[in-house]
């Protein structure tokens, strides 16, 4: 009697790339065509870029948090952890679980959509002292902590002391940079009304970016507007300045001032997942080099995308160029790399990814916004319409539409409660707590692992 196994897709990966595939899949193949298999440390789908609004308390955690087993067609396995390594040739995919064990998946067709991870530099004092804010957890716990600096200031008798914990420095002119401080910024500003003992004004927010703009993909008009609303409300922009050394009381910048604060947060940028690197293939910049199928060349079945791949932009016109790691291109890769696996499945030719760039959309609390959608350049009212309208009909499901769109009903209306969660009496979550870089596999221990689980199978 013989035996047919169904050809086994293992996608890596669950942010918009990697979800984006599966859900294609699940609508497109039959179940006896294949089996699909997630590796995931978390069964939720995070919509990124409303993360400054879950740590500023607009949104709760919840409300961007898509589980991935409300669909009705789910049939997807997921695996409950991170891949750590990939052998090529014997189409094995490490995984270390949430429980720390380590297992081999092997697999006909891999979609690598790892994402991507915190770029850091090897500025002294960092990753132990700095905040993240590329995880859920460290938004909900970044709240707790800007707002457990209100309440220690406000029990501060110590005016050094008070004026420290009232200073807060955000690394990073790019979009989630700018989002966070604007976002954060308000929070402060909301919140310090019920806190009669404290000045205002001792209120300090920092943005510094090494880079001559802010936001410079969205021109130099746009930038600068979003640049004077920000201004405007206080907050201190630093331009070609970043972080010369990092410590638990204070920061000192490339300028050579020295800020005395307890609150760094990092959003200088990100790579691809190191995930990419225990490959061995060819890379751009860190991320896979691909072809415009997003097919690794010499390597039928291995495809990679969003993120941590360096996808072609036909669309350009530009020799060499490469789609940008957003939330927009990921989704949209996703459903033809679904296509092309499909396609590979059946013997049938694969088609290229191609996507015009619909436009940037930055939300910058409250009622200011600055976006240029398909080209057209816009603030304030009209801006934050677009943008919060592109965020919410990006939201995969119902259930996230509606608890999206109330919470910002709720928080336009009655305003935000300041309430901590108790986040901060646990263990710390700056950056070295929050991503484990560390935790992947070099080629020698790649090759032991996958040989001696061979040797176990024989």
């Amino acid at each position: 009697m013989i035996t047919v196994t169904r050809p086994r897709i293992l996608v890596v990966g669950a942010g918009f790339a990697g979800v984006g595939c599966v859900r294609r899949l699940e609508r497109r193949l039959s179940p006896d065509e294949a089996e699909i298999t997630l590796v995931t440390p978390s069964s939720y789908q995070l919509y990124l870029p409303l993360l400054p609004q879950v740590a500023s308390g607009v949104l709760t955690p919840q409300s961007i948090a898509v589980s991935l087993r409300r669909s009705r067609r789910y049939r997807t396995r997921i695996i409950p952890g991170g891949a750590i390594g990939v052998d090529l040739a014997a189409k094995v995919c490490v995984v270390r679980t949430i429980t720390d064990r380590t297992v081999n998946e092997p697999y006909d067709y891999i979609v690598l959509a790892p994402g991507s991870v915190t770029r850091t530099f090897d500025i002294p004092g960092l990753t132990d002292n700095a905040f993240g804010m590329k995880t859920l957890a460290e938004a909900a716990y970044l709240r707790d902590h800007v707002i457990s600096q209100l309440d220690l200031a406000d029990a501060s008798q110590d005016p050094d002391e008070r004026a420290a914990r009232l200073q807060f420095v955000v690394v990073g002119g790019g979009y989630a940079g700018t989002e966070t401080a604007a976002c954060l910024q308000m929070l402060t500003h909301n919140a310090v009304k019920r806190y009669p003992r404290l000045d205002p004004r001792l209120i300090k927010w920092h943005l510094i970016d090494i880079a001559p703009r802010l936001m410079p993909e969205l021109g130099e008009k746009l930038g600068s507007d979003a640049q004077k609303i920000l201004g405007r409300r206080g907050i201190e922009i630093s331009l070609g300045v970043s972080i010369a050394k990092a410590g638990p009381e204070e920061v000192t910048f490339t300028d050579g001032r020295v800020v005395p604060t307890r609150t760094l947060i990092w959003t200088a940028g990100v790579v691809a997942s190191p995930l990419i690197g225990t490959l061995g293939a060819e890379t751009v910049r860190g991320r896979l080099a691909v072809n415009a199928e997003m097919n690794l060349p010499g390597h039928d079945g291995v495809f990679a995308l969003g993120d941590a791949a360096a996808v072609p932009d036909v669309a350009k016109d530009e020799e060499g160029a490469v789609c940008p790691p957003t939330a927009q291109h990921a989704m949209r890769q996703g459903k033809v790399v679904a296509d092309n696996v499909i396609a590979a499945l059946r013997e049938q030719p694969l088609r290229p990814y191609k996507h015009k760039d619909l436009g940037l959309v930055v939300d910058l609390g409250g009622r200011d916004a600055v976006s240029k959608p398909i080209g057209i350049e816009l603030k304030g009212l009209p801006a934050m319409a677009v943008a919060r309208g592109y965020h919410w009909s990006a939201l995969r499901t119902n259930v996230a539409k509606t608890r999206v769109m109330t919470n910002w009903l709720l928080n336009a209306v009655a305003g935000d409660d300041f309430v901590r969660t108790g986040f901060q009496s646990r263990s710390p979550a700056k950056l070295k707590d929050s991503e484990f870089v560390h935790a992947y596999l070099t080629p020698e221990q790649l090759r032991a692992q996958v040989g001696a689980a061979a040797e176990g199978d024989g």
